[in-house]
């Protein structure tokens, strides 16, 4: 029953996010991105927790995302305040769409509940769950993100490696240091590194 139930939210999750008009390239093949996303965090998950990944962190990393492309960034103001609080809009967005999914799957309340505390990632750096979600989203940024706002925003980049590597565990930054980055994202991870120490 559980097992049906799991496969039954991660499909609505992921047929609601192949909606996303965003696309990423995976393995030469074009994909909606938070569908292609979800996968990725999902993968990172069983990398990270092994047997040890919890219902409710799977279908936390599935959901973390869900039809993000529905609140732009554009909708906010462009400066720190506006970033923190689409940020935050983003959180609760995903974890009510998650929770409603889940309602209608016949989930309970305590489990809902567990699964929203995750994606608001609440207790980061106390809770391991939550820790090992903020891994995959870190891991899953520096594998299909990161080099595009390399270039985007270079100024800003060393600053964002920083904040990104402060977030993660000492087992994901051990992970993020063996993906197989291009040499020039490998450098400025290295100067990030650098004046962290």
């Amino acid at each position: 029953m559980a097992d049906h139930r799991l496969k039954q939210v991660i499909d609505q999750i992921d047929a609601a996010n192949a909606q996303d008009p965003n696309r990423l390239v995976v393995n030469g093949q074009e994909r909606p991105l938070e569908l292609a996303h979800a996968e990725m965090r999902t993968a990172w998950i069983h990398k990270l927790k092994g047997n040890e990944a919890s219902e409710a962190l799977l279908l936390a990393a599935r959901g973390q995302h869900l039809r993000r492309w529905e609140i732009p960034r554009e909708t906010y103001p462009r400066d720190r305040a506006g970033y923190l609080a689409w940020r935050n809009a983003l959180k609760e967005f995903h974890a009510e769409q998650t929770g409603a999914i889940m309602r209608a799957a016949g989930y309970d309340e305590d489990t809902i509940e567990r699964v929203e505390q995750l994606i608001l990632k609440k207790r980061l750096k106390l809770d391991p769950e939550v820790q090992a979600l903020e891994d995959s989203l870190c891991l899953v940024f520096l594998e299909t993100q990161f080099a595009d706002f390399a270039k985007k925003e270079p100024e800003k980049i060393i600053d964002i490696v920083r904040k990104t590597w402060r977030k993660m565990s000492a087992e994901g930054q051990n992970f993020a240091l063996q993906l197989p980055l291009k040499p020039e994202a490998l450098t400025i991870i290295k100067e990030a590194l650098a004046k962290e120490l």
